[in-house]
């Protein structure tokens, strides 16, 4: 199948479209890439942008994080949730410290070897802060390709397929081929909706293969969030926050969440912290991990 030319227009759409977010600044470097594409793991923006600023001004390098204790990491994490991406990030600050002499490397495959860090963010890190010519593939990515290229409403789960196809909309230019990366995400993310999409607002509408099928219902095989309210991931949550307060003292285990509807759930999301590495266990009192 000969793919379209979305290049052109997506270029053209982004110089003019694109938010103003702090890691599209020239300037702002490897490491603050690195933190945020860990951050921006299944978080809105608009709550990263604060967080990523403490961080940064506290930690300016990856060595400066790696001397602190992990319980920091998960400290400064704060509400952002997924509370393992911390731990994940300081493992990472460690292993480039002690591996990359304190700099975030540019190669791929050993952005790869690092703690916590996928396909995505080692080619994003490699694209958007060393402007390499990679294929860097998102949720919001994806659904543009699946929409312009496949015709589908919706994308099919993650596959090695979707580097494949991205790297055949790349123009040759490294430059080119990194706004293009930005301006797919982007359009995703504001334009190409998985509910809303604004076609009409689209600068590629005229070149999609599932606006000219006239938008059929494809299916949609995505996988459903569960519930949040009541659910184990809040009673985590919930054990998290107390913990953080009182660091660095202690909490007794039966008074993590008193007021915790369940207290079976409550030992179970205990357990399960424990399990993760977030929190540690002594003589029947919690902690962050030392």
């Amino acid at each position: 199948m000969r793919m379209p030319d979305l290049a052109t227009p997506l270029i053209a759409w982004f110089r003019h479209n694109a938010r103003d977010l702090p890691w599209r600044a020239p300037d702002f470097g490897a490491w603050g890439v690195l933190v945020s594409e860990f951050m921006l793991q299944q978080t809105p923006v608009t709550r990263v942008v604060p967080r990523l600023e403490e961080w940064l001004t506290r930690w300016p390098t990856p060595a400066a994080l790696a001397t602190e204790p992990p319980a920091e990491a998960v400290r400064q994490w704060a509400n952002l949730g997924y509370p393992r991406r911390a731990l994940w990030l300081h493992r990472a600050a460690v292993e480039i410290a002690e591996r990359h002499g304190g700099v975030v490397p540019r190669d791929v495959d050993a952005l790869l070897a690092l703690t916590g860090i996928g396909d995505y963010t080692a080619r994003a890190v490699a694209v958007f802060a060393y402007g390499d010519r990679h294929p860097v593939v998102d949720t919001n990515t994806r659904r543009v390709i699946a929409r312009a290229v496949g015709g589908c409403a919706q994308p099919n789960p993650p596959s090695p397929r979707d580097l494949v196809a991205m790297s055949t909309l790349l123009p040759d230019g490294d430059d080119d081929a990194a706004v293009v990366n930005a301006a797919a995400m982007e359009l995703g993310a504001l334009v190409c909706t998985a509910r809303a999409p604004r076609c009409e607002s689209c600068p590629i509408a005229d070149r999609c293969a599932w606006r000219a099928a006239g938008y059929p219902d494809t299916g949609d095989t995505r996988r459903r969030q569960a519930r949040y309210e009541g659910s184990d991931r809040q009673a985590r949550g919930a054990v998290m926050k107390v913990l953080r307060d009182a660091a660095p003292e202690p909490v007794a285990a039966m008074t993590a969440i008193p007021d915790w509807p369940d207290p079976r759930q409550r030992d179970r999301a205990i357990d399960s912290l424990i399990a993760d590495g977030l929190i540690e266990a002594s003589d029947g009192l919690l902690h962050l991990p030392r």
